[in-house]
């Protein structure tokens, strides 16, 4: 099948990725453009595990305060030039992320920030739901199990879907960018502060 201008121009449309990058993809799934998509998606993961080992210390700290003035986030997000760290999309993507963090109020940036004890609360607190329902014990541990995925799902930011678009996670959101500026991008910290909390 031959690939058309227009086709490249919807798929770019569709994924922001490079004019040559979506003619491959277009090529390569002879013309399916859900494929192409998907294609596109996967070598964007294989981008962000290459650049893992580079340094990032480029980058931006962002500060948002929320309409009244009742909740600020502070954000830092680094990159590994300032050049993609003064690109429209590195831009965009923290100004989205201080809103995520104002509106979602994630505990930390991925598993391994939240805290021992506040895993180990919620652990003994679906246990006792499970039990309570009568499951038989050998589920037990299964229904825990999703109850926490639901619960990293709603407080870590990395896994937390994306407000502007529930569809994609965080996590999603960040390999997207990593695919577009071919650089190593890393959430670093932040700090979220609600009055009277």
């Amino acid at each position: 099948m031959e690939v058309t201008a227009t086709m490249v121009r919807e798929l770019r449309d569709k994924t922001n990725a490079g004019m040559m990058d979506c003619k491959k993809a277009l090529q390569e799934t002879a013309g399916d453009l859900e494929k192409a998509v998907d294609l596109l998606r996967k070598k964007g993961l294989a981008t962000a595990a290459k650049r893992a080992g580079k340094e990032a210390s480029e980058g931006l700290v962002h500060a948002y305060i929320h309409q009244g003035g009742r909740i600020g986030v502070l954000i830092e997000v680094n990159c590994e030039t300032d050049f993609a760290a003064r690109s429209e999309a590195f831009q965009e993507f923290v100004k989205d992320l201080a809103l995520q963090i104002a509106a979602a109020n994630p505990i930390g940036i991925q598993r391994e920030d939240v805290p021992a004890e506040v895993l180990e609360r919620e652990r003994a607190i679906y246990l006792d739901q499970a039990k309570a329902s009568g499951k038989p014990a050998a589920i037990l541990d299964k229904i825990v199990d999703g109850k926490l995925r639901k619960f990293y799902e709603e407080t870590v930011l990395l896994e937390q879907a994306f407000i502007k678009d529930p569809d994609k996670t965080i996590q999603d959101y960040l390999n997207e960018l990593i695919a577009k500026t071919g650089e190593r991008v890393v959430v670093r910290r932040f700090c979220r502060y609600q009055l009277g909390a």
